[in-house]
C-alpha cells in the first residue's frame, strides 16, 4: 500500500489525474472541464484519498476490475511464512508501548555513522544514484515518452532538493522513525494475513493514514507536498478534436521550479489522462477506447 501511496501522489502532481474530493458529496456524472479536473485531483491528493484518486483516474469498468482484484489477492497470490514473520516482528516493534524511546537508542549508532561517513559524500552519491535511475527511466518499455520526461522532471528536483537538505541528519531520521511508529499504530494491522484479507473499501482509510504519514516524512526532508500542489498552474490549450486538450503545468518543488505537459481525453463524459486511456487499450487488447462527447453536446 505504500508505494502505492507514494506514486499516485506524484501522479497527482505531475500528470494531472482525474479525481473528486470524495468527503464532499457524490462523485459527479461528468467532469466539463479538463483544468477543473486537475484542480479537485489536487484537493484530492490534499486529503490523500488514495482510493478516491483510483476511481477517477480510472474509467468505471476498469476501476471494478482493480477492486475485484485487490479483493481476490489474498487467494491468487499467497505468501511465505518468513514473510508472515517478518511483517509481524516489524508491526510488533512498530507499536510496542516502549517503540518511541527503544527503536531510536538500538539504530541512533548506525544512523550517526552513517551521516559522517556520508555527508560529505553525498553529492557524488547522488550524482551516481540519479544517472542510474535516469538511465532506467529512459530504457523503460513501460512508460510513454511524455511519462518518461515528467519522471525525469520529477527526479532532478528531488535531487537538486536533496542536495541541500542534509538527509543523512540523525534529528530528521528521528522526526521520520517517529511518524513511522504513528502510522503503524493508526493501521493497527497485526499479521500480514490480517493486511493481505482487507477489501478495497476496508484498506481505502489506511491507504489514507499512509498517504499523509509519507506526506509527513517527506516534508521532514525538506519536500512538502502540499506546497507543491498550491503552487501548481495549468494553461489549457484547445485542440480541433473536442474531446483532447492539452495542458501546461508548472509547480514548484523544494525550490525547484518544474514545468511538464499533460495530454486529457474525453471518454463517456469524463476527462482522463491519455498515457492512461492508452495503456488501458493495449493491455485490454481493444483498438481504442473511443472518446465520446455527452449526449446533448
Amino acid at each position: 500500500m505504500l508505494k502505492i501511496a507514494a506514486r499516485l501522489l506524484a501522479i497527482a502532481l505531475i500528470a494531472g489525474v482525474t479525481a473528486c474530493n470524495r468527503n464532499s458529496g457524490p462523485i459527479p456524472p461528468a467532469n466539463s472541464d479538463a483544468v477543473q479536473t486537475v484542480q479537485t485531483s489536487i484537493a484530492l491528493a490534499r486529503e490523500g484519498d488514495i482510493a478516491g484518486l483510483l476511481e477517477l483516474s480510472l474509467p468505471p469498468a476498469e476501476f471494478a476490475r482493480l477492486k475485484t482484484k485487490w479483493d481476490n489477492q489474498a487467494s491468487d497470490s499467497p505468501v511465505t511464512d518468513d514473510a508472515r514473520k517478518r511483517f509481524a516482528d516489524a508491526m510488533a516493534r512498530l507499536t510496542a508501548k516502549d517503540a518511541e524511546s527503544e527503536l531510536f537508542k538500538q539504530y541512533e549508532p548506525d544512523i550517526r555513522q552513517f551521516d559522517a561517513q556520508y555527508k560529505n559524500q553525498l553529492p557524488a552519491i547522488l550524482a551516481m544514484g540519479s544517472g542510474y535511475v535516469t538511465g532506467l527511466i529512459n530504457q523503460s518499455q513501460n512508460l510513454t515518452t511524455a511519462e518518461k520526461q515528467r519522471a525525469n522532471l520529477l527526479l532532478d528536483a528531488v535531487v537538486s532538493g536533496l542536495q541541500t537538505s542534509h538527509p543523512t541528519d540523525p534529528e530528521k531520521a528521528r522526526k521520520a522513525l517517529l511518524v513511522a511508529i504513528e502510522i503503524a499504530r493508526e493501521l493497527d494491522l497485526k499479521t500480514l494475513d490480517q493486511a493481505r484479507s482487507l477489501t478495497f473499501d476496508q484498506a481505502a482509510p489506511k491507504m489514507k493514514s499512509l498517504a499523509l504519514g509519507l506526506k509527513r516524512i517527506l516534508e521532514i526532508y525538506g519536500f512538502s507536498v502540499d506546497a507543491a500542489l498550491d503552487s501548481v498552474k495549468v494553461t489549457e490549450t484547445t485542440t480541433n478534436d473536442p474531446n483532447l486538450v492539452k495542458l501546461q503545468i508548472s509547480y514548484d518543488l523544494a525550490g525547484t521550479p518544474v514545468q511538464t505537459e499533460s495530454d486529457m481525453i474525453r471518454v463517456e463524459g469524463r476527462w482522463y489522462d491519455r498515457d492512461t486511456i492508452d495503456k488501458l487499450a493495449r493491455r485490454t487488447g481493444s483498438a481504442q477506447i473511443a472518446p465520446a462527447v455527452p449526449a446533448g453536446e
